[in-house]
């Protein structure tokens, strides 16, 4: 097939048919919910992911009439379509994908980003679960516990679960905190004067550093090689010229 023909097929193909098609009201996905249910559940009959797996967002380049179309300033497209999506952090595999269509009916969402990750985790046992402050919380922690998963993320500062001699910077040098419950291993790292690293997980339960001048936990080194499942992701998907 010619790339004219392509994409002469691409601009005429419809995936909606409105006269059998219900009217959901709120559905701002309706037109194309049939196609997109249909694809994200062949995901998962295709792949059965390793045991670490990355939880993050993705945005999709987009700047076409749409009513959930999303401003990301950080990322390099900052126009676009946001998914959150759970992938194996060996092969960067996306196995469930959730489609973000803005704010519900009612207003915003509370502990929004704990709700997707245990809607794109429902299922899984015996994985370790990565994902960045945006998502981690204690009562995440605990639910993935209940369900057989473990947790290592980074978190915010403003978590009350968090003792304050893990916020305290002043006067430290570079090295790490750690506090621990019978369950769950907390970690602050300093790098530098001013920087203050906090990291939560239910999957370590000693104090590990490494041996290297920069003296890191090893919670930060597992969270640094399982985070990048999703980046992948973007790199692998990507639209690359062919211009020289």
């Amino acid at each position: 097939m010619s790339e004219k023909r392509l994409r002469y097929i691409s601009s005429a193909l419809r995936f909606d048919d409105k006269l059998p098609r219900p009217r959901h009201r709120y559905d701002k996905l309706g037109p194309f919910r049939k196609i997109w249910d249909m694809w994200t559940h062949r995901l998962q009959m295709m792949f059965c992911p390793n045991r670490e797996i990355c939880v993050d967002e993705q945005l999709i380049p987009f700047k076409g009439r749409c009513a959930f179309m999303q401003y990301v300033p950080k990322k390099p497209a900052k126009y676009g379509l946001k998914v959150w999506a759970v992938c194996d952090v060996e092969t960067s595999y996306a196995w469930r994908l959730q489609l973000y269509t803005g704010k519900a009916v009612g207003g915003s969402e509370i502990n929004q980003g704990m709700r997707v990750v245990l809607e794109l985790t429902e299922g899984l046992q015996g994985h370790s679960v990565t994902c960045d402050n945006f998502f981690t919380s204690f009562p995440l922690s605990e639910e993935l516990l209940r369900r057989k998963n473990t947790l290592v993320g980074t978190i915010r500062k403003n978590k009350p679960e968090l003792p304050p001699q893990l916020l305290q910077t002043r006067g430290r040098g570079v090295f790490s905190v750690f506090a621990f419950t019978t369950t769950h291993t907390a970690v602050s790292y300093v790098p530098r004067c001013g920087r203050n690293v906090l990291l939560l997980s239910s999957k370590h339960r000693t104090p590990g550093v490494c041996d290297d001048p920069k003296r890191k936990p090893h919670i930060i080194k597992d969270y640094n090689k399982s985070k990048g499942g999703v980046d992948k992701l973007d790199q692998a998907v990507a639209t690359y010229t062919c211009r020289r």
